[in-house]
């Protein structure tokens, strides 16, 4: 609890150093950094903090509730974008995170589970992986649909954003009948975790300190997207590559810590839980959400994108059921899922 105290504070002041120079109108680089950074922390805070607060529940509900409020930055960080006028950053945040849990995180927690696992073989139920491949399809053929229209020209790429609309109704239907029939097929298990998670924290405390970290997030969201501008100039940086690769990263701290360190202790389902179920809930959920959500902004978030990424999130998606889909993965394959990614970052850096 000690560690976790202090681990705490170093986070809230990283987060006070953030809004300290953002308001002291320091370099933009500065600020860009130091919020950067603070997002990870604060994400990697709200992850421990649910992991305590999920302790009475199975793997099913507590990587769902884990995947939800882990993507509090990436919501802020996009709804801050759209008021900026920042489409691109707003629309490459969310590809990050999901090309970050799918490949990066999923590699890195398979090489780690498949380490500790008996014969080199990391062991997970099946359905999880092949529903994630499936909400990973159907998100995919939206975007496809309309990235190809958007390229002919034809009469439908005159009404993006009403497509745009219609698609993510769509998919938010879908994801709710999968929820509930996810979240209904785990009655009688019993909880994922014991003690609380992370120190022994309580279940009150872990609440709290949900509200707190959330709150922080997204005022460090605000500061990270005023200083985005002139700092990707000043770094010679994309902001293609800010949001597919720096948000997609620090934003998924939640998954980045608790998925690897859950395989690496041999919880195999509970780690496949948290990173594939925040998978599935960014394509199906968090993106046609922000979808309608951006209607109340003067620049609207579509399902049309940049043909390279249509592709990787094709490859992605058949990644994903090719690697999963038996329940049983190999360090190795792993290793291919981190590999892509390390492709994707590095086109997405000459873009």
């Amino acid at each position: 609890m000690t560690r976790f105290v202090a681990t705490v504070a170093g986070v809230l002041g990283l987060t006070a150093a953030a809004g300290a120079s953002s308001y002291a109108d320091a370099s933009p680089t500065a600020v860009f950094v130091l919020a950067g950074a603070a997002l990870g922390g604060l994400a990697w805070l709200i992850g421990v903090a649910t992991e305590s607060v999920g302790a009475r529940f199975g793997p099913a509900v507590t990587g769902v509730l884990q995947s939800t409020l882990g993507n509090l930055p990436e919501l802020f960080i996009v709804l801050f974008s759209l008021s900026a006028g920042e489409v691109v950053v707003a629309q490459t945040s969310i590809l990050g995170s999901l090309f970050a849990n799918a490949l990066l995180v999923l590699g890195l927690a398979i090489v780690a589970g498949a380490g500790v696992a008996e014969g080199g073989v990391m062991r997970f139920q099946k359905r999880l992986p092949n529903d994630t491949a499936t909400l990973l399809l159907l998100a995919f053929s939206a975007i496809a649909l309309l990235g190809l229209s958007d390229r002919l020209g034809d009469r439908a790429s005159h009404h993006q954003v009403a497509i745009s609309v219609v698609g993510a109704v769509c998919l938010l239907t879908v994801y709710a009948a999968w929820l509930w029939s996810y979240l209904g097929s785990e009655r009688g298990v019993e909880p994922a975790l014991e003690g609380g998670g992370h120190g022994g924290l309580p279940f009150g405390w872990g609440l709290a300190v949900l509200g707190v970290a959330g709150v922080a997030a997204a005022f460090v969201s605000d500061w990270f997207v005023d200083a985005l501008d002139p700092a990707v100039r000043s770094l010679g940086i994309s902001k293609a590559f800010t949001g597919i690769v720096i948000v997609g990263i620090a934003g998924n701290a939640v998954e980045n810590v608790v998925g690897i360190t859950l395989a690496a202790k041999g919880r195999s389902d509970l780690a496949v839980s948290v990173v594939k179920n925040s998978v599935g809930q960014i394509a199906c959920f968090l993106f046609p959400a922000l979808v309608l959500l951006s209607l109340f902004f003067s620049d609207r978030l579509t399902f049309v994108l940049n043909p390279v990424y249509v592709a990787a999130l094709a490859v992605t998606a058949i990644a994903v059921w090719q690697i999963t889909g038996d329940g049983e993965a190999y360090a190795y394959e792993g290793l291919a899922l981190v590999a892509a990614y390390a492709v994707l970052a590095t086109v997405t850096f000459y873009e």
